[in-house]
């Protein structure tokens, strides 16, 4: 099954509906699977004294509040109408994170196929049930979460209505970019192997290497930020990839998907043709006579592969040829 790519708009359109086409325009031409933005009112997310983090103050107005700045990066009920709408003309399927739970019945009434649950939901049991209650597809990112917090949140929302297995768990870090040092993508593993259940990886880090490497170790599900260009104003700019990066990365995992191949061992078709050329035959070392005995020293191996297998040449020691043969003449 293929990975399912998701390109993370996130608010990197900074309130503008032409960059919100624009970057569709972009997911849709690289390959992603789906395009994905967030859907909040922000009187329902945020009080207006809460702080921003450290990442958002470097990226914004270290001076506006958290509700200021999220206000400015709100889409409206008419612009996520125009955006689905534009996503499947581009036929690029359209996703969004509520943050709140008027944002859950808002994307459910527009039908969304699939929930992603931002990290910071993790722990909302009100917020968990109401999503689990719809019986969808769910994602659910896992950033600044211990296991029991992930197995806690996974329980609600099966609990409440939604089937394990359309459930899957990516492994996130939440500080934007995630220091390499903090990525612990064995843990991605671990999350899959304890809860058994389908899991990825939603990637914060500058590049997209460790977005490659999970794919190499079995995610199902790729999340990655990206940009027109992430010198933009605004909170997630600066760790997102620009265009031409973000075809790169989804190139490389299609690359990846084909080089993983299946679990049997055995050669390919490519490589077949070389067997012959490449593996050795038994073969004289020197001329030998009829009735002379073979011995270590009489007998080799050497290119090409087209007679008996080295693995004979057991058969034949000690015991008497029964026929002359020439110096690199093959053994029959």
């Amino acid at each position: 099954m293929s990975v399912f790519i998701i390109a993370e708009a996130g608010v990197n359109h900074n309130g503008s509906i032409s960059i919100a086409k624009r970057l569709i325009d972009i997911a849709a031409k690289a390959g992603a699977d789906a395009v994905k933005f967030q859907t909040f009112k922000t009187e329902n997310l945020v009080t207006k004294k809460a702080k921003k983090a450290n990442y958002q103050k470097k990226n914004s107005n270290k001076d506006q509040s958290q509700f200021h700045m999220l206000k400015k990066l709100e889409l409206t009920p008419l612009m996520h109408k125009r955006l689905l709408s534009y996503s499947k003309k581009k036929n690029i399927l359209f996703l969004s994170s509520p943050f709140d739970l008027s944002s859950i019945d808002f994307l459910n009434n527009l039908k969304l196929k699939i929930f992603k649950i931002p990290s910071g939901e993790i722990t909302n049991l009100p917020y968990l049930k109401k999503i689990g209650g719809l019986n969808k597809k769910i994602i659910l990112s896992t950033g600044m979460s211990n296991m029991n917090e992930i197995k806690n949140a996974i329980n609600i929302l099966v609990k409440s209505g939604t089937k394990k297995k359309n459930i899957t768990v990516l492994h996130a870090n939440t500080e934007y970019p995630t220091p390499i040092r903090d990525v612990n993508l064995r843990s991605m593993l671990s999350i899959g192997k304890i809860l058994n259940v389908n899991f990825g990886y939603s990637d914060h880090t500058l590049g997209f290497e460790v977005s490659v490497a999970a794919v190499a170790l079995g995610a199902s599900c790729i999340e990655k930020h990206f940009t027109l260009n992430s010198n933009m104003r605004g909170p997630d700019h600066r760790a997102s990839l620009e265009p031409k990066e973000l075809t790169k990365m989804i190139n490389a995992i299609r690359n990846i998907e084909i080089a993983l191949g299946s679990s049997i061992k055995r050669p390919s078709k490519s490589e077949i043709a070389n067997i012959k050329i490449v593996r050795k035959s038994l073969v004289a070392s020197q001329d030998i006579k009829k009735g002379e005995i073979f011995t270590e020293q009489n007998l080799t191996t050497k290119r090409p592969g087209t007679g008996l297998s080295p693995f004979k040449i057991i058969k034949f020691l000690g015991k008497r040829s029964l026929k002359n043969y020439k110096k690199d003449q093959q053994i029959k």
